[in-house]
């Protein structure tokens, strides 16, 4: 007998980009039939009317601070779960926000909403060896061990190394390079990076991504080009990366569908200057915790948040919406929400990213198609991680499903209340278990910790 029967869906071909009428049998976390499915199973669920999708995967996320959550609770793992996300990718922009052995060891012990995977972060490791001046290079010592805990997080099951150029200026390209010794010229790894600079620098950024590529010979992932490039040069910007893409080097890249971006107030983002690249004004920012929760900046109220409460997490809405748009259409480029909370305080697109683009600009704006932004959340994020099991419903892989109303699903996350549940979220599957039923969360320990080549 199958542990769960999906009857009636209209079963999405993330790979073919169409669908069909049909079933789904789950059997020990395994799909094992897909089609005219007769067996019985002890849970049935009807799919009328409603699409049957891969469960989302996001590949650039930020998870919980369990120093925050003192491990009581889940943070943005829960409002992935909502938005239909079954598999994150986390430690992303150099920023593990605790060792991943911590949060493998927690997940093992208390389950998961959604499943994680990991990179190791530079500017992690650069605190862990004692170099934390972020305007500073690290000394050869500090590389020298950087690339031994490069190599031992990579054996013990990282998605690769990931960088957050933006927030430490100390880093060099030399030192970004230094650091993958070890793990050198494998492509079974992923580089990921927080660019150097954006807006009129966004250019000159992608150059020194791509040179990291190709001098460690490791795939690299450029980070939600949408909040370095959508300034006025998405064009110029895409078009370089067609041409680095084309001249051998594997570069692909990742966007959230927002003109908002969201960092710490304190980091080295918002140092001088910045507004004036923007060519916005201190009330383009917006502060997003207590005792400044929903308040926009003046100089006088940005200068006291930066001094007195740098771990605070700010929007700043300085990005053209139609760039956006441009980014998230671009062959290269798949979805990703780049989420981060802190005490269940952010951006929205923590809690929205997927269902806002499927229900916004695929459905209402007409801006993308939808088997595109499907794929994009998918199949394509999944080959880029080289999943053998995930991505796709097909029999044998992973039971991560996300069941969906085409006619209702939108993001209700907003930046006053950043974890709202979206609509339209009607099932999600995790490893094989129900975790939402009916829009409600009945189940939120069924993901699980995935090391590199386990998915």
């Amino acid at each position: 007998m199958l542990d769960i029967k999906i009857v009636n869906g209209i079963i999405i071909d993330a790979e073919n980009k169409k669908s069909s009428a049909g079933d789904i049998g789950i059997k020990d976390g395994k799909i094992t039939a897909v089609g005219n499915v007769l067996e019985e199973a002890k849970t049935t669920i009807d799919a009328q009317g409603k699409y049957v999708s891969p469960g989302f995967i996001d590949i650039h996320m930020h998870e919980e601070d369990l120093s925050l959550t003192k491990k009581m609770e889940y943070d943005i793992a829960d409002t992935m779960l909502n938005m239909g996300v079954t598999t994150c990718i986390v430690g992303n922009c150099g920023n593990n926000r605790q060792s991943i052995e911590e949060l493998c060891q927690f997940i093992q012990e208390k389950g998961n909403p959604v499943n994680y995977m990991s990179f190791i972060g530079h500017n992690f490791l650069r605190s862990q060896v004692g170099s934390t001046d972020i305007y500073n290079k690290s000394s050869k010592e500090q590389i020298e061990k950087m690339q031994i805990m490069v190599k031992n997080a990579v054996d013990f099951g990282a998605v690769g190394v990931s960088y957050g150029l933006e927030y430490c200026p100390g880093i060099d390209t030399e030192e970004a390079i230094l650091i993958t010794k070890e793990i050198q010229g494998r492509d079974d790894l992923l580089l990921a990076a927080h660019y150097r600079k954006d807006a009129i620098y966004a250019l000159d950024a992608i150059k020194e991504m791509a040179q990291i590529g190709k001098e460690s010979r490791i795939p690299f992932q450029i980070s939600h080009l949408s909040s370095c490039s959508a300034y006025g040069n998405m064009t110029e910007a895409l078009k370089l990366i067609d041409d680095i893409a084309n001249s051998g080097i594997d570069l692909q890249v990742d966007a959230y569908p927002y003109a908002a971006f969201s960092t710490y107030i304190g980091s080295a983002v918002f140092d001088d200057g910045c507004l004036e690249i923007w060519n916005k004004d201190y009330d383009s920012i917006m502060l997003t915790e207590e005792p400044f929760k929903g308040m926009f900046c003046d100089k006088e109220l940005f200068e006291k948040a930066r001094k007195e409460y740098p771990n605070m997490l700010a929007v700043a809405y300085v990005m053209n919406e139609n760039e956006i748009v441009q980014a998230l259409n671009h062959p290269l480029v798949m979805i990703a929400s780049d989420g981060i909370y802190r005490n269940h305080s952010g951006h929205p697109r923590g809690a929205g990213t997927f269902p806002r683009v499927i229900g916004h600009y695929v459905r209402d704006e007409k801006k993308m198609e939808f088997y595109d932004a499907i794929y994009k959340m998918t199949y394509m994020p999944a080959k880029r991680l080289q999943f053998k099991n995930k991505g796709l419903i097909k029999e044998g892989y992973d039971a991560d499903i996300t069941i969906f109303d085409y006619s209702t699903i939108l993001d209700k996350a907003t930046f006053q209340d950043p974890q709202v549940r979206p609509e339209g979220i009607e099932y999600v599957i995790v490893n094989g278990k129900i975790a939402v039923e009916e829009g409600r969360t009945i189940n939120n320990t069924s993901g699980k910790f995935f090391k590199r080549g386990e998915a």
